[in-house]
């Protein structure tokens, strides 16, 4: 049982204004007021991982409410910079020596088939948001050398996972890049993430799940039966399940010493730029810490971003954000070997990691039939993807072979 006036920890979750804030196609159509009293799930939050929950549980059989105390696709979504990948913060070989090889290849692995889902989940819906199948292209950098990068390809090819490894002369002979070694790999991709999650919302709620906004969910009691909601306005909505998929604003009862908050900023230059033919194909980012990451957008912008702290609340000063943003540029350049133009947006936002890397997924110890969705590092488009087929399945009542990757431990609260 939890009780308290912000049950969910209520943060700004992004300075400035991101890219995304200008897309158009992300507005939705929502009720003021849920229709009813009962529903068979409420999902709190209206971001990505909200929008993927809803499709997976939208059968037409379910009814499937989706709340948000925000206007949906407006939280901690807007601030993705929506590299779609497989890898995890954590690269395979030292994530298996944290939890075994065999669970680390097994996180690796459902990683990859939660992008091949994805792009599967954009075609059917036939979305229109800027989606781009990617390679990957992992830097050497001070964190992990060419020899490191040596020893994660073989990892990656004991786990049955493509990968190759450039040294230093044949990534200077295909990308014109001056590191001592590199990873290319498939099963990556890009994307407009607010066009993404809008698109996903539309299409469950023509299959009937219902949206409302602004609605805030302010306590949550848990039985054996069911799960009752409080709502700020007084009323109290019943659920046989609650999924409680609001991102970096997670459940109080969940705050743990594996789960923290830190600060991360990015910037995208005007459409257009002159820029290697190969950033067409390729998204990037590097063994460095603090490390760079970047890639082109299907209209010629150049995204990148890093430079992270250990913050929870770093992000939301202006001046970090004006010298950080210069910081990525120059990094870009020097790495590029080119001039590019002043930012056409910046901006700063907290995000959730965990210790391993991985997020953390499942039900919410000592409250019956409630989920959450959390620690989502810099995969959460891909991990907020696992989580629908994990807790759908769980709500379904068969399971998921891999749940157990991703559970929260009964230590947690």
């Amino acid at each position: 049982m939890s009780k308290s006036d912000d049950i969910t920890r209520q943060r700004d979750l992004h300075e400035s204004r991101p890219l995304w804030a200008d897309s158009p196609r992300i507005a939705l159509h929502t009720k003021q007021t849920p229709s009813r009293d009962d529903y068979d799930v409420i999902i709190v939050g209206a971001g990505i991982s909200g929008a993927l929950m809803a499709h997976a549980l939208a059968d037409g059989k379910r009814s499937v409410l989706v709340v948000d105390r925000r206007q949906p696709v407006h939280g901690s979504t807007l601030a993705s910079t929506a590299m779609i990948q497989h890898e995890i913060d954590i690269p395979l070989h030292k994530l298996a020596g944290m939890i075994g090889a065999e669970k680390a290849a097994r996180a690796w692995q459902r990683s990859a088939r939660a992008v091949e889902q994805l792009t599967h989940i954009v075609a059917d819906l036939s979305l229109s948001c800027g989606f781009e199948r990617k390679k990957t292209l992992f830097l050497a950098g001070d964190e992990y050398g060419a020899r490191a990068l040596r020893t994660e390809v073989d990892a990656r090819h004991a786990a049955n996972i493509e990968a190759d490894f450039l040294d230093a002369a044949g990534l200077a002979e295909r990308f014109s890049l001056n590191r001592t070694g590199a990873i290319l790999s498939d099963i990556s991709a890009s994307a407009n993430p607010a066009q993404m999650a809008a698109g996903i919302l539309r299409a469950a709620a023509r299959r009937g799940v219902e949206l409302v906004n602004p609605l805030e969910i302010t306590d949550v009691r848990s039985t054996t039966q069911g799960v009752f909601l409080a709502t700020a306005d007084g009323k109290i909505l019943a659920a046989r399940h609650a999924v409680f998929c609001s991102g970096y604003e997670f459940l109080e009862t969940l705050a743990h010493k594996d789960h923290a908050i830190i600060s991360t900023w990015a910037l995208a230059t005007p459409p257009g730029i002159a820029l290697p033919d190969w950033l067409k194909d390729c998204i990037v980012w590097e063994g460095a810490d603090p490390y760079l990451y970047l890639r082109r957008s299907r209209d010629g912008r150049l995204v990148a971003g890093g430079e992270d702290e250990e913050s929870e609340d770093a992000f939301a000063s202006p001046q970090k954000l004006k010298n950080k943003a210069t910081t990525i540029r120059r990094k870009v350049e020097a790495l590029l070997g080119l001039s590019l133009p002043a930012p056409q947006y910046t901006w700063a936002a907290p995000f959730g990691t965990t210790r391993t890397g991985l997020p953390l997924i499942g039900r919410v110890p000592g409250m019956d039939n409630v989920f959450a969705v959390m620690g989502f590092g810099g995969n959460g488009i891909t991990f907020s993807q696992i989580a629908a087929e994990i807790v759908s399945s769980e709500i379904a009542g068969h399971g998921d072979a891999d749940a157990d990757l991703f559970a929260f431990s009964p230590g947690t609260t």
